[in-house]
This record gives structure tokens, sequence and C-alpha cells, in this order.
């Protein structure tokens, strides 16, 4: 029998959904002064309408649900996943006033790739758009990549049991220490560091390709913001190859290697274990994918003969595989050229790049790297007690900050959010495939928004089908929540309706 919620249920996500929509409405006064300090009026116009109607929706659901009743499980994912959503809503008001945007929709879009760190855009005459709007589109993803549910842990929730609820709900589950709330401030004392390293390399290499300072400052700001986010959203239409510059390319190569990494290994290394680098189950997944897709890329491309000279060939090809990998988004090549110059070989092995991911509880998407391990893990000890004797006790075990034991409960969790994934790839190829794009493309294109990667080969666009810009936001939204808390939100939506 399904049981409908109950009176207090409501009141208790209405409640926290409020609090975390005020934290986004607060975010929206940094792009609001960026446009004040510029002189961007009407965008500041913009941002003054869009804040007063987060914070409206936000202290006006905190004041209509009252409750001093903490969170349950079913509460956090439901508020996790909610939240987004109404986010998403809210958070595509300035895109749409902005004037850039086909339709609500097309903003939506947008909003929902920024939050998930994808990186694909709906957004039309990119290089012309406001430094308020660009502050925001980066603001998003940045934020996106700690979690917005990290940004209201940090400053709008008490440090209660049911606080961990709705961080789990939102794809973690590491506590770097004791308190969730303090696990929240050391996730941003980590990225907040490396903003001021990356943002301070990238501005110095702007300044030497001749930029004036506010804007060298700016697109370093906001490169490092892509790239440490895995969000792969940048200031020119032409992406990262826009600078035609290599230190440009390395520098946001060691960022979003970074940035896609385990926030508990970051803190690991913080704390003096940096040994974990070399240990980690993660670390050692990724540089084995990582080496096998770009050799296959490389083998491909020297094949057609693409590029002139070995140094090009192997800067393009780790470049966009690495880019991939992490689920960065991040391109140094046209889109089209995926199609046009890097044939079937290297297009399927970006998208298996970009399909397996990078790690969990970071601010990357896919599969992740330690569902990798752990399934390669069981497929290897199901192999040796094949081979051993009956009387035999055969026990793996990965490290991932500590030693950990395969358990049944370990692989199955592993396996299901990969069969999850692997559905969910399939579903949006078949898609784009029955409107017409051809099968590759639209499996490229699907797995990239499914694993929140963001690179395209051309299939995303203003005309694409409704249908699949819809589908597409759907794909970022449950790829980068990992599908449970979007499925228990379901859930709820349900007991409303049918449930006694």
């Amino acid at each position: 029998m399904i049981v409908r919620p109950r009176k207090e249920d409501h009141l208790v996500i209405g409640k926290y959904t409020g609090k975390v929509i005020t934290g986004v409405g607060l975010l929206m006064v940094v792009p609001m002064i960026t446009s004040i300090v510029l002189g961007e009026w009407d965008t500041v116009v913009d941002f003054v309408i869009s804040i007063a109607a987060c914070l409206i929706f936000g202290f006006g659901t905190q004041l209509l649900c009252r409750t001093e009743k903490d969170l349950s499980w079913s509460h956090g994912l439901v508020v996790a996943s909610g939240s987004w959503g109404m986010a998403t809503v809210l958070g595509a008001l300035p895109h749409w006033l902005s004037g850039h945007e086909g339709t609500y929709l097309d903003a939506m879009f947008d909003v929902m790739s920024g939050y998930t760190t994808t990186g694909l855009y709906l957004l039309q005459d990119l290089d012309h758009v406001s430094y308020g709007l660009n502050m925001w589109r980066h603001l998003l993803t940045y934020a996106g990549g700690q979690g917005i549910v990290v940004i209201a842990l940090t400053f709008l929730f008490k440090g209660t049991a049911g606080a961990y609820k709705v961080y789990v709900g939102e794809g973690k589950d590491e506590r770097l220490l004791p308190n969730v709330v303090q696990t929240a401030r050391a996730i941003w004392l980590v990225s907040l560091a490396w903003l001021g390293v990356g943002t301070l390399a990238l501005f110095i290499t702007g300044m030497a390709l001749g930029q004036e300072p506010v804007r060298a400052f700016l697109h370093g700001l906001w490169v490092f913001m892509g790239a440490w986010s895995t969000g792969g959203f940048a200031p020119q239409s032409y992406n990262t190859m826009w600078y035609h510059s290599l230190t440009y390319e390395v520098i946001s190569v060691v960022i979003f290697i970074a940035g896609s990494f385990n926030f508990a290994l970051h803190w690991a290394v913080w704390t003096g274990k940096r040994k974990e680098i070399l240990r980690n189950v993660e670390t050692v997944s990724f540089s084995i994918t990582l080496t096998l897709t770009v050799l296959i890329a490389t083998f491909g491309l020297a094949k057609a003969g693409v590029y002139p000279d070995a140094m090009t060939l192997f800067r393009k090809a780790f470049y966009q595989l690495a880019s991939g990998h992490t689920t960065t988004g991040f391109s140094t090549i046209y889109s089209r050229a995926f199609v046009t110059q890097w044939g079937p070989v290297g297009v399927m092995a970006t998208t298996i790049a970009m399909a397996i991911g990078a790690s969990a509880c970071s601010t990357a998407g896919g599969i992740k790297g330690i569902r990798m391990g752990v399934i390669f893990k069981a497929f290897m000890q199901d192999i040796r007690k094949a081979i051993s004797p009956e009387s035999a006790v055969v026990r793996a075990k990965y490290h991932h900050v500590h030693d950990v034991y395969l358990e049944d409960g370990l692989v199955r969790s592993a396996m299901t959010i990969t069969i999850a994934y692997l559905v969910l790839y399939a579903l949006t190829a078949i898609v784009g495939t029955l409107y017409g794009y051809d099968f590759l493309q639209a499996a490229f294109e699907g797995v990239s928004a499914a694993s929140n990667t963001g690179l395209s080969c051309g299939v995303t666009s203003p005309g694409m089908p409704a249908v699949m810009k819809v589908l597409y936001i759907v794909a970022m939204w449950l790829g980068r929540l990992e599908f449970m808390s979007v499925f228990a939100l379901a859930g709820y939506a349900v007991s409303i309706v049918r449930g006694k």
C-alpha cells in the first residue's frame, strides 16, 4: 500500500526547499554587483527581478512551512531533487530576460546545464552577452560543481542530522569532517583555495596574450570556474580554442583534472596524505581508462592523417579526451570536427571516455571511476574463486582513503547505478536517432548530456526538437544527482496522488 504524505511531511520539504532557493537568490547578488560595477544597467534590472523572485519564493515557502521537525531520508532526497528543479525554473529568469534565449525552455536548459556542470548551451550570440550574464553562467557551474545544496548547508542550514540526508540526496556521501555542515565548508575551503591560484595563473596568461586587465581577470576567473567545476562553460563561443594558447590549455587541463578528483582525495592531500593520489582506486582507474581512450583516438586520427605532426596530434587528442573523461567539456576543436575529421573511431573513444567519467563525490559526472574499479575487482574476485580450491577464502579489496573490502551490497550498488547510466545513455541515443540524427552522433550527444560532460558534435542547438531539449534536461538532472533522489521525488508525487 502506498502511504499518502502527511501535512508535516509537506512542511518539512517546503521549509528546506525554501532555504535552498534563498541560497540561489543570494548567489545572484554576485553577477548583479558585476553589472553595477561595469555599468550594465539593463542587466542589473534583470537580476533585481530574478533575485526578488527567488527570495519571495524562498522566504515565503519557509514562512508558510514553519516546522521544527527534522528531515528524514525520504525528505532529504525529495528536497535535493525538488530544489534543483525549482532552482532551474527560477534561475532561468536572468537568461530569459537577457533576450539571448529563444524560449524559456532554452533558458531552463542552459541553467540545468550549468547547475549539473554539463556545459551544453542553447544561448544565442554568446560572444556579445553582458558581463553580468556571463558571470551568472559561470557562477552557476562553479556553484553547481560544489552543489547548490552544499551552498545552503554552508550558510543556511544548522548542523542537524537531517542536513546530511539532503547532502547525500545531491549525489554525495563523503564526510570529510564529523559534521556535515563542516564538511560543506571544507569543500568550499578547498575550492576557494584553488580558485585563487587557478584564476591568478590564467589572469597572468591572459595578460601575456594581450588582453585588457579587466577582461583578462574575468576570463581567467570564468575559465577557472568552468574547469574546476568540470562544467565546460566558456566566455566565448569557440570555447578554449578561442585563446590559441598552449599555456592556457595546460593550465586548464591541470585545473579540470584536479576538479574531477573526489573531494575526500583533495582533503586527504590537504591534510598531508599525498601518497593517496597514487593509491586511490579512482586515480588508478582514471589513469588506465584515460590512457586507453587517448591511444584509441590517437590511432584513429593518425590513420586518417587529420593532423600534420605528432605534437599537434597528441595535443588535440589528449585535450579532448581528458576534457571528455573528466566530463569537463572544454574543447579546442570545432564541434563538427568530431564528425568531419575525427571519424567513428575518435567519436567512439570520446563517447566511452565521457560515459565512464571521473571520480564520485567530485564535480564530475558519468559512471565514475570508483564503480569501474569496484566492478573490475568483483570480476577478478569471481575469476579467482572459480580457479581456487573450494576451501579457499577469496576476498578482494580496494583503496579509497582507506582499504575497503568488497561486499555483495557494495558491488550490487555499483552495478545498479552503472546499469541506470547505461540505460539513460541508450535512451538518449535512441530518441536522437528517432528524430533523424545519425546514431553515432546521437549517442555522442546523449552521453555528453547524461554524463554531464558538455562536448558537442553539433546536435545541441536552439533548433533541436523540444522533446530532445526536455529529455536532455532530465538526463542532466538524473546524471548529476545519480538517479535515486529524482526517483524519490517521483515516488513522492505518486504518493500524493495515489497514497492512502
